[in-house]
């Protein structure tokens, strides 16, 4: 049987990583309002060549980082949540973990900046060419179906961890409503045009909220101090 204080050093661990993933966000909003976001191959090379961070930026380099993060959280939140429905909660973080592998497998970060070198030192037109097509396909491959089933799958993911928590006496019915809000906002992908692009804005504000309450929630486990929040749901 799991000892509780076996448990600290993974709490500690996913109270680090909402730290990190916090400081993150507001940094990636930040460079999206002050860096324009290329609209062709061309540009992003030029990005990646005169404003490497700002490439890292806009290439979601930062956002592969983040689901590194997430997928420690979810373990984290998993064994905080596992006695109130462990099929369900077994579902919902395999979701969110092949959702990550394939944003993982599909990011295109390295392989835009790798490209945009080459582009820069290249002596010919037909050189420049080849890898103007070869911008195109990274960029195609990093926003396909791959990125579509991350964004959908850890919805889902999310939504399950949400429910669940209205059942937990570890969380308050507070911060179960910020994930279930975040969870609904993230059912379209940022692909979908300019509806998927306000719902992926407007799901930041409640997921950043979230992502407090839930770091309280592990750093109060990892000193052992199993009280539940204000709210919380008690059992009987």
């Amino acid at each position: 049987m799991d000892n509780g204080d076996d448990r600290r050093p993974l709490y500690l661990t996913a109270f680090f990583a909402s730290v990190a993933m916090l400081a993150i966000i507001p940094a990636q909003v930040a460079a999206f309002a002050l860096v324009p976001m290329p609209s062709s191959v061309e540009l992003w090379f030029d990005l990646f060549n005169g404003n490497f961070l700002g490439g890292l930026f806009h290439a979601d380099f930062f956002i592969l980082v983040n689901n590194v993060l997430i997928a420690v959280i979810y373990l984290a939140l998993y064994r905080l949540l596992e006695d109130t429905n462990r099929s369900l909660l077994q579902l919902g973080v395999l979701l969110g973990w092949i959702g990550i592998a394939a944003y993982l497998s599909s990011n295109q970060t390295f392989e835009l900046a790798s490209l945009a070198r080459e582009w820069a030192g290249a002596g010919d037109e037909a050189t420049r060419a080849m890898l103007l097509g070869a911008g195109r396909a990274a960029l195609a491959a990093w926003q396909g179906t791959a990125f579509d089933a991350y964004y959908v799958l850890n919805g889902l993911a999310l939504l399950v961890i949400a429910l669940l928590m209205f059942r937990s006496p570890r969380f308050s019915r507070a911060t179960a409503g910020f994930g279930l809000a975040a969870a609904v906002l993230m059912s379209v992908p940022s692909t979908a045009g300019t509806l998927g692009l306000v719902f992926s804005l407007l799901s930041l504000l409640p997921w950043y909220v979230f992502t407090i309450m839930f770091a309280r929630v592990f750093l109060r486990e990892a000193r052992g101090r199993g009280a539940p929040e204000a709210g919380g749901a008690r059992r009987p």
